[in-house]
Order: C-alpha cells, then structure tokens, then sequence
C-alpha cells in the first residue's frame, strides 16, 4: 500500500467531517447561549433553535444535556496539552520554572474565555465533575514533581501523584474565586503562583521545636 493511500485512509471521510462540523456548531452554540442565560436556564430546544437544527439532531451528536460538560472539559485538556508541549515533563527545566509554565497555560485558557469559564465551571461544579473528572491537571502536576524527584530537587520518597492532586485541587479552587469574583481585582496568575510557591516552599522555614513544660 502507497504512502499516499494510507494517508487517505487516514483522514476521516466527507461523512465524518460533517458529523464533526454538526457537533462543533451544536458545542458552539450551547456555549454562547450558556454564556448568556446560565447552564441550567438553557435548554436543549434552545440549543438546537440557536444551531438551526432539529432537536433530535443534537441527541444524535450529544446523549444529554450534561455531555456539553465533558466536552468543554476535554477541550481545554487538549489545549493545555498543545500549550505544555512536553515541558511539564522536560528534565532540564527546575521545578519552579515548570510550575510557572503550567500556570501561565492554564491562566492563558481561562483568561481567554472568562465568562465562559464561569458559567461551565459553575455548571461542573453543581454536577460534581471536577473531583471526579479532572484528573488530567493532577496528572500534568504530577509528571512535573516526577521530573524534579528524579532530578534530586525534592525528597526521593515523595509521592508525585498525591503531591500533583494536591496542586489540581488548589488550582480548582482558585480557578472557582477567580471566575466567580466579580470585581476583576484578583489576578489568576498572581494568585496561583501564590499558592504554588506555599506548597512548595511551605509555610514554615522550619519545624519548631515545642519545649516540655518544667
């Protein structure tokens, strides 16, 4: 088989394509209207009228309501993938370095689509996905503390995975302020690498020794 026939068999079929041009436009306009009116006060009759198709079509490429979550979820992980490119796992790069770098993407993402970060991640939270489907920013944070244990930059018998949730979860909770604070004072950047550096610095320079009472 020629190169070239394997790479037509490869890209997907003029079928495929408009299945996948259906879904993006269905995707697109369930975000503007749930941008506007709210997560909850948006139908799916809503989206198929603002789609101009019929409501079945939109059951033909979504199976609830509740899967526009997923895919908004799955896109920005795809996105922060392309953003990284490998440098959460680059072992020349110090660990500070590596979490700024993961802050600045994650940052870059959100900033980009405020007001849609708030009304999906408000939309997440009431159907309890972060904690149960985000464990791709656990996992990007642990390969970067994985890189800096190997390196010898942390304590060998740390645990890269525990550590990497621990940082996901700071960065969803401040992610929730951020997009829910309304007076635009809070810097998401600033704030997350805040709270990056008191977990990896702590908040003590030094356990104090507690002295016995005479």
């Amino acid at each position: 088989m020629t190169d070239s026939a394997t790479s037509a068999q490869a890209l997907p079929g003029r079928r495929e394509r408009n299945k996948q041009r259906v879904k993006n436009h269905l995707y697109e306009s369930a975000i503007k209207l749930i941008t506007v009116k709210g997560y909850e006060h948006t139908s799916v009759d809503e989206i198929a009228e603002e789609a101009d198709v019929a409501r079945g079509t939109f059951f033909n490429h979504f199976q609830r309501k509740e899967d526009l979550i997923t895919t908004w979820g799955e896109r920005r992980r795809v996105r922060l993938t392309l953003g990284l490119g490998g440098a959460e796992s680059e072992p020349r790069v110090c660990l500070q370095s590596a979490l700024e770098r993961c802050v600045d993407v994650l940052c870059e993402i959100n900033e980009e689509e405020r007001e849609v970060t708030r009304a999906m991640l408000m939309a997440w939270v009431k159907a309890g996905r972060p904690m149960q489907e985000e464990p791709f920013a656990g996992e990007i944070f642990a390969r970067v503390i994985e890189s800096a244990r190997k390196r010898g930059e942390i304590p060998g018998e740390t645990n890269s995975l525990r550590v990497g949730l621990l940082f996901r979860d700071v960065y969803l909770g401040t992610l929730y302020r951020w997009s829910q604070e309304k007076g635009g004072e809070m810097d998401l950047r600033t704030e997350l690498n805040a709270v990056c550096s008191i977990i990896l610095h702590g908040i003590q320079s030094a356990p104090k020794v507690r002295q016995s009472a005479r």
